[in-house]
């Protein structure tokens, strides 16, 4: 057996690795995404949240919040990636208890994501990683979708409803693009309110995820343009921070024109 290697996650946390890490189970489906792009059959086993990318062939572990604990440790993998918001502190525990490797990332704003990612593929010895660097590139003078700035509502979800507020990775990436937040302000990151209870803004840019926002089921709801756009493309960091830029700049300028 190769030495291990100390190293230190997001949240400082030791993690032990060996030089070569060539099975890992990721609890996050945008890490997933990353980690295939990037190291092709190394993911072993992923949530079914994990629809990226198309065709993934793994076990799956059940979800981010309730992940199938003791079938993850009767696979030994080398390495279990995890983020501090989408999974619960308790899981991650009882996993590095059992003696299991687990990675545990923190992404709350562009650059962030893009440390985070670097230093979690440095550590499994990609130095060189080209959607990362062309993310990095995309994101570092972005165009505004518009000339003047634009205040927007960001649902996340329907019944009841809740919005992204403050200290958000959506929220920031909109601001980078001239889309600020109505919500931004707000002291919960993900607030539950009454639609009576939120401002009147031009534009409600609405996901389709974590709910399944369409024409049909949430536009009507506001008095605003809707912006339909991809939920990947606004809440993933891995590969889809690539075109979100573009996509995403799309998507809100139809929705105004």
């Amino acid at each position: 057996m190769s030495a291990l290697r100390e190293l230190r996650d997001d949240l400082g946390a030791k993690v032990m690795l060996p030089e070569q890490v060539t099975r890992i189970v990721s609890l996050v489906p945008s890490l997933t995404e990353a980690v295939e792009a990037t190291m092709p059959g190394a993911i072993i086993a992923a949530t079914d949240w994990c629809t990226h990318p198309e065709g993934l062939d793994v076990p799956r572990i059940r979800g981010t919040k309730n992940p199938d604990v003791a079938a993850i440790i009767a696979m030994t993998p080398d390495l279990v990636i995890a983020n501090e918001e989408e999974n619960k502190a308790e899981h991650i525990a009882e996993l590095r208890n059992a003696g299991l490797a687990v990675w545990v990332t923190e992404i709350r704003n562009v650059d962030q994501a893009i440390a985070s990612m670097t230093r979690l593929f440095e550590a499994l010895g990609h130095t060189q990683v080209p959607w990362l660097e062309q993310a990095r590139a995309n994101w570092a003078h972005p165009e505004p979708v518009f000339d003047y700035p634009v205040t927007a509502l960001i649902p996340i979800w329907r019944k009841p409803w809740m919005f992204v507020g403050s200290d958000t990775y959506a929220g920031e990436l909109l601001g980078r693009l001239g889309i600020f937040n109505a919500l931004g302000l707000h002291p919960d990151r993900y607030p539950k309110l009454e639609l009576t209870q939120v401002p009147d803004t031009e534009l409600v840019i609405l996901p389709d995820e974590p709910y399944l926002f369409t024409i049909d089921d949430g536009p009507e709801a506001f008095a605003a343009h809707a912006a339909l756009v991809s939920g990947r493309l606004l809440t993933w960091y891995g590969p889809a921070m690539v075109d979100a830029p573009a996509e995403l700049t799309w998507a809100i300028r139809s929705a105004l024109s």
